[in-house]
């Protein structure tokens, strides 16, 4: 089956291309020690330094203006009793329904949220309610939640119920979070936006348009105003490139911050677990009870640091911060909509007190090759059991086979130039902020709006290209280095569809970038916006269903 992948991907003019260029680009060899090993990567996120917090203060949500309130505001009410965890969560559960604002987005319903609700009730009336209490949320399908159909959205898992809750779910749940329904994903996080099993998730902006993979039914619970905030995984984007294109706020946080235990591996390498909901102020308050190593993943780092919402209040002043504009590779393949997003942004930063500076990354291009070759081998080994049986590799979707072929196709020496470049990638990284005197990186988060479910497809100024061409570029380098982005709603562009700005950090400044996010979300509003779709208001319904629709190459 092997032979029959790599025959597939010797016709995959686009990737052969991409290969050929990096092996026409090889490190020193030894006994050079120019360029480092490919060890050395973990070792330089795990030496380090964390920031020291300067400041601390207190987030204050704002009210949702359709009367859906995100995590800050829904605690809020809940203290004030002006809402009851029964009502909250028994109202989510029916908008998950396919009667709700955004069916697509959800497959199974979760086992156990009225009876979690019910004690939620209960301890905010005995006064002994806990950090996160009675708030619902989503969880990609590709992370475990005990009882719960857990399918990574492809034929090949059949009817699989987790045995228990993934790392993240359990730290949730534990702090009083309900998870009430697994959501969208793209096959195994990586596969075709036409998931063969499921069907697409439509885009709650806009009938027709996809959501952004692979955290696709996340983004548009949050976005449907269905969830206040739902997991998403992300390898080379996908908890980013669906924020940005269902106009919400999504983190990416420093590799390895947030244990994997429990998450389906598409990349080791690249994996990534980030929360995804309408404001900063909202993940601030999710991130300190996700983070923290588990014992289990090895990536995860002994000594994480604080990320209390005081402490991002606490970095959420503009005056004085210093932010790089990438500029280059970036800008390159974006839609004029979506340049005027950023330089309205830039303008709001520096009327703010904010200094801008322009920056180059030039060998990003290189960077989003490294990370290609990375994420396609590091999933062919995931996938290798099936791969040996043909009536296994037919179920496969046609996106998720054509990573598998490019996986086949790269050899071990490709895959160990990738690693050394991502360990390149990162010093080169800290190098330019270092140079320009910068915390923070901006970029457009995608170059587009919500691309064309119809033909797979993206508008870039008034061409038609593939959207694999345009979704993952801007983000796939940061999971290479590892360093924290976030992605914030920045208005509308084409079509009156959103689009949104990406910030990037150094590592384990998580805290400071999430201020970053809070104070400039409390000028410029983008993230109230939203689609054109009630609040969770029906009375409860039937569990959703998942009708089987068969079904471009999407990153994970």
């Amino acid at each position: 089956m092997l032979e029959q992948l790599r025959a597939e991907a010797a016709a995959d003019g686009e990737f052969q291309g991409l290969l050929g260029s990096h092996r026409s680009r090889p490190h020193a060899p030894s006994p050079s020690s120019s360029t480092p090993e490919p060890a050395a990567a973990q070792a330089f996120l795990r030496e380090h330094p964390r920031p020291r917090a300067s400041a601390v203060g207190v987030l204050e949500p704002a009210a949702d203006p359709v009367g859906a309130p995100g995590v800050a505001e829904l605690l809020a009410d809940y203290a004030a009793g002006r809402r009851d965890p029964r009502e909250v969560v028994a109202a989510a559960v029916a908008a998950a329904g396919p009667d709700g604002p955004a069916p697509t987005a959800f497959w199974n319903l979760t086992p156990g949220a009225h009876e979690a609700a019910a004690e939620s009730a209960r301890r905010f009336a005995a006064g002994t309610a806990r950090a996160l209490e009675g708030v619902p949320f989503g969880v990609k399908d590709v992370v475990d939640v005990a009882g719960a159909l857990v399918t990574c959205g492809s034929h090949l898992t059949g009817d699989r119920r987790a045995d228990t809750d993934a790392t993240v779910v359990a730290r949730l749940r534990a702090a009083g979070a309900i998870p009430v329904v697994m959501t969208a994903t793209t096959e195994f996080a990586c596969g075709s936006p036409l998931n063969a099993r499921y069907g697409a998730a439509q885009n709650p902006w806009r009938a027709g348009r996809w959501t952004g993979g692979s955290s696709t039914g996340s983004a548009a619970g949050v976005a449907a105003r269905v969830l206040p905030f739902a997991l998403g995984t992300d390898t080379g984007g996908s908890v980013r490139v669906p924020s940005s294109l269902c106009g919400i706020t999504g983190l990416k946080p420093t590799y390895g911050l947030v244990p994997r235990t429990g998450v389906a591996a598409l990349s080791w390498t690249l994996d990534h677990v980030g929360p995804m909901a309408r404001s900063a102020v909202d993940l601030a308050h999710l991130l300190t009870v996700m983070a923290g190593p588990d014992g289990v993943d090895p990536t995860a780092p002994p000594t994480p640091p604080d990320l209390t919402p005081g402490v991002v209040a606490g970095a959420g002043a503009l005056p004085g911060r210093r932010v790089g504009r990438v500029r280059g590779w970036f800008e390159q393949r974006c839609d004029a909509t979506v340049i005027a997003a950023v330089d309205r942004t830039v303008q709001t930063l520096r009327a703010a007190g904010a200094v801008v500076v322009d920056v180059e990354l030039p060998a990003a291009g290189n960077w989003y090759a490294d990370g290609l070759i990375i994420l396609s081998g590091e999933l062919t080994a995931t996938q290798e059991g099936h791969l040996s049986d043909a009536a296994h590799l037919e179920l496969f979707d046609a996106g998720t086979r054509k990573r598998l072929g490019r996986g086949a196709a790269a050899s071990a020496a490709d895959y160990l130039r990738a690693l050394r470049g991502r360990a390149q990638a990162q010093r080169d990284l800290a190098a330019v902020m270092d140079e320009a005197a910068v915390e923070f990186l901006v970029t457009p988060a995608v170059g587009t709006t919500a691309p064309h479910l119809q033909d797979l497809t993206a508008d870039v100024d008034d061409e038609r290209v593939p959207l694999q061409e345009i979704v993952p570029r801007n983000t796939s380098p940061f999971n290479v280095t590892g360093f924290p982005a976030m992605v914030l709603p920045a208005g509308t562009g084409r079509d009156e569809l959103p689009v949104a700005v990406q910030f990037i950090a150094r590592p384990y400044a998580d805290a400071a970038l999430l201020g970053l996010g809070v104070g400039l979300q409390e000028v410029s509003r983008y993230h109230l916006a939203a689609p054109p779709t009630a609040p969770p208001t029906a009375p409860p319904t039937a569990p959703p269903t998942a009708p089987p629709v068969v079904g471009t190459v999407v990153a994970g």
